[in-house]
């Protein structure tokens, strides 16, 4: 997938202050102790799960976002001629992709091998992921009609894969924590619209305002979808879940909280009965920080336009903060890596509670020895 072009200034504009009040009162809260639904899970006592919790940690958790592929040679082996999509649907490669980063980083958590567009490919929209594309949608929705192709998710018929995938999982990691994901409503709904990715996202801004029933009709269908996949995760036995709004950055806070906030808060408001920790992430969402967070969040991700401290500022001590080294460092030589490492650290502890990650994805350039170095940085550094 694509990375955001968009940027955020570095002041955070004041959101509406009543409206956020408002969504915390309909959307349980980071506030309130959920303990897990059947008892505590092998991972309840990991540090990444604690510091979701903003509890005392051993050392400062990490993991990074796409870490399952992309950069490691042995996954490009085991994926050798078989399709994106086709690889997410098979349990045994899944649990083998899934496992490769933790083995090879040594990193705290797993975070499980899919891709945010699979639901849509389960219930049966015609699409592919293109190599060097990205996902690319053969009958994009620009009108009502086209919103039939978004049924209801039957998660037994549907993603039976992804319950035996994480089940098989669970029983690998023992007390390290499975991250599992979903796509939020407005990134999703931007492919499905723009029938790819996009750079400037005119098709779907365009729906938003001059067909916002439409819009909304879409996303709203899509929040029950992610959510089903979210609970499918986590009732196979995921111990965190992450909602990904990749391309949100692109809004402005007023339409953010007019046209999409309510749609992602819908999602984790229907995992909040699970009792695992939600991270709600964004790029070039600085302006948006705040908003996210009163969406339902446990933990914001930050991507490395804003630092870490400043962010917790603007989002309050309810939530612990999850980042944000720019990936490009890794590329960098390692005494600048090193400092920018123990910067993120600094700053993160700031915050109530920080999990260590990259601002983005791995990129598949990336050299797997230099992010095992940071996975132990980030250790020595921080152990207590």
């Amino acid at each position: 997938m694509r990375e955001s072009v968009t940027e955020s200034p570095n002041r955070a504009a004041a959101p509406n202050l009543s409206a956020i009040e408002k969504v915390e009162q309909q959307v349980p809260g980071p506030r309130e102790e959920r303990p897990p639904v059947e008892g505590r899970s092998a991972a309840y006592d990991s540090d990444l799960l604690r510091a979701a919790r903003r509890e005392p940690v051993s050392r400062t958790p990490v993991w990074f976002m796409r870490q399952a592929g992309r950069a490691l040679p042995e996954y490009r082996k085991v994926r050798a001629g078989i399709p994106m999509l086709e690889s997410c649907m098979r349990p045994d490669l899944v649990t083998e992709i899934t496992l490769q980063p933790v083995r090879r980083y040594g990193v705290d958590a797993a975070v499980f091998f899919s891709d945010i567009v699979l639901p849509l490919k389960a219930i049966g929209v015609d699409l592919e992921i293109k190599p060097d594309v990205g996902p690319v949608i053969a009958n994009p929705v620009r009108d009502f009609a086209g919103l039939e192709q978004i049924r209801p998710l039957d998660p037994d018929a549907d993603l039976w894969f992804v319950t035996e995938a994480v089940r098989q999982l669970v029983g690998e990691l023992g007390p390290k924590p499975l991250i599992g994901f979903g796509g939020a409503p407005f990134t999703v709904a931007s492919y499905l619209i723009e029938g790819g990715p996009s750079k400037n996202l005119e098709k779907t801004k365009a729906m938003m305002l001059g067909a916002p029933e439409l819009f909304a009709a879409l996303l709203d269908r899509l929040a029950d979808l992610t959510a089903g996949f979210l609970r499918v995760q986590i009732e196979a036995g995921a111990s965190v879940v992450q909602l990904f709004d990749s391309w949100v950055g692109a809004l402005s806070p007023r339409d953010y909280q007019r046209y999409v906030m309510p749609h992602s808060a819908k999602v984790l408001a229907a995992v909040a009965d699970l009792g695992v920790p939600r991270i709600h992430f964004g790029v070039g969402t600085g302006e948006l920080l705040p908003l996210m967070a009163a969406a339902g969040a446990d933990v914001v991700g930050v991507d490395w336009r804003v630092p870490l401290d400043e962010a917790s500022r603007r989002i309050g001590p309810g939530y612990a903060v999850q980042g944000n080294l720019d990936p490009a460092v890794i590329f960098a030589p390692w005494p600048a890596i090193e400092t920018r490492v123990r910067e993120v650290l600094r700053e993160g502890a700031q915050a109530p509670g920080h999990i260590f990650n990259l601002g983005h994805g791995v990129m598949p350039e990336m050299d797997p020895d230099t992010l095992a170095r940071v996975v132990e940085l980030v250790h020595e550094a921080s152990a207590r």
